[in-house]
């Protein structure tokens, strides 16, 4: 077994060589670990070409996508089936629907709080409704104020200032990894986020790396997007 270098933190995968990053994976130093299969994630052109190469050194690799919560189960259902632990599987399955089922409910007779996701900076980059992020919005009672059906949406500041979101969300990781405060932010000032301070700061890998804490952070958004009047709204780097 292998992991990619963005793995590192996680203690079940920490003592396991790394193989690269899930976007740039290195075909040799996985071969030379004599997998029996590879799980890739499709992502841009330089992994497709890889993934083809590593195939036609004899390698199964098994691709998917995951810009859903169903494509998330579908996938770890998949991956209890080919190590045989299918039962182990369609539980945690369950598990995370009940959660995300019972968050919904939380927060179904309260209006829904209008949120904007900056994926990266300083050239704009939002989530789409296509991507996993704008159900981990819903699941927690927000709405997308990004109607768009792409993953990943170029914007410019202006399209922000009129969508003027109650709640701002930057991400902070490879995609964005020094952004400007948002408050900070000249063109922002007049923001209904800016005014009442909802603005979160969150990391990249619970919210743009699909996976088992992808349940986490939709619960954790829940919590602060309904938090009391009063409650402290600008928060650093939750996870």
């Amino acid at each position: 077994m292998a992991r990619t270098a963005a793995d590192e933190h996680l203690p079940e995968l920490a003592g396991l060589p790394a193989i690269g990053t899930h976007m740039q994976p290195n075909a040799e130093l996985i071969v030379a670990q004599k997998p029996d299969v590879i799980l890739q994630m499709k992502g841009r052109r330089e992994t497709g070409s890889q993934t083809e190469h590593l195939r036609e050194l004899g390698i199964p690799v098994l691709t998917f996508e995951l810009n859903s919560l169903e494509d998330l189960y579908a996938v770890t259902l998949t991956l209890g089936r080919l190590v045989g632990r299918e039962v182990e599987a369609a539980n945690l399955v369950g598990q995370w629907r009940r959660r995300l089922a019972a968050l919904r409910n939380s927060y179904a007779t309260e209006p829904a709080v209008r949120v904007f996701f900056e994926a990266g900076s300083p050239n704009l980059l939002a989530a789409g409704k296509g991507n996993i992020v704008n159900d981990l919005i819903n699941a927690a009672g927000g709405i997308n104020v990004v109607d768009s059906p792409r993953k990943l949406v170029r914007l410019n500041e202006e399209a922000v200032i009129a969508a003027d979101p109650d709640a701002y969300i930057y991400q902070v990781g490879p995609m964005n990894p020094t952004p400007q405060p948002v408050a900070e932010r000249p063109h922002y000032r007049e923001l209904r986020a800016v005014r009442e301070g909802r603005i979160l700061e969150v990391k990249e890998e619970l919210f743009s790396r699909p996976g088992p804490r992808s349940i986490d952070a939709a619960e954790m958004l829940g919590h602060w997007l309904h938090a009391r009047p009063g409650a402290a709204q600008d928060t650093r780097q939750a996870d």
